[in-house]
């Protein structure tokens, strides 16, 4: 078994630590995140680090890497206009999706160079991936400044969702598999979602006899 500790990790190659380290959480969400700049310019960038944050209100995060960097095209968009959607990504659309990371200068939009298609619905501000199986439109609530490494943090509020009613079961769980979602490892591995099993709720008076 390998073993890496800290002193280790710092004296790995660049590409390989990077590699590693973005791996080790595993299997993430892979998602389209599309929005619309003051100037009326279409973006779409792919993310891997949209979480749940809670059901009442319906809240997710989602992580920016630091501003500094580069231009942050999805960033300035949200902040600016306060909008923003989320688009599950599939398997018939994967490599489209993932040259949405290309550094594209600004008004240029990636869904015209990754040849994917904007919709809007219900009057929404920002534009939805017409493509994807699974739409939400977000609004902007807060963000928050994680020193350590100097990503910002955002939250925002589920305000619509636009699914295939054929992956929504009786009790409102979403079946991926039916969806045919896809999952992101690292920066560049993808993989396909396939339904293991479903358990209840844990109760402590059914505990099972392990």
């Amino acid at each position: 078994m390998l073993h890496f500790n800290k002193e280790s990790i710092k004296q790995l190659d660049n590409a390989y630590r990077l590699n590693l380290i973005n791996s080790i959480p595993g299997i993430k969400s892979a998602n389209l995140i599309g929005t619309k700049s003051i100037d009326g310019v279409e973006n779409l960038a792919i993310f891997s680090s949209v979480v749940h944050l809670g059901s009442n209100p319906p809240l997710l995060g989602l992580v920016m890497r630091p501003i500094k960097e580069a231009a942050r095209h999805t960033y300035h968009n949200i902040i600016s206009t306060g909008y923003y959607t989320i688009n599950h990504i599939a398997e018939n659309f994967i490599e489209k999706a993932h040259y949405t990371s290309a550094n594209f200068p600004d008004g240029v939009s990636e869904f015209e160079m990754c040849r994917l298609n904007p919709e809007y619905l219900a009057k929404f501000q920002a534009p939805f991936v017409k493509e994807s199986s699974l739409k939400i439109g977000m609004k902007y609530l807060e963000s928050h400044h994680i020193e350590a490494n100097d990503t910002i943090f955002m939250v925002g509020e589920i305000l619509e969702i636009f699914i295939d009613d054929k992956a929504v079961e009786t009790n409102g769980y979403i079946d991926f598999t039916n969806l045919q979602s896809v999952g992101i490892s690292g920066l560049n591995s993808y993989y396909q979602l396939k339904k293991i099993k479903d358990f209840p709720y844990v109760r402590l008076n059914e505990f099972p006899n392990f």
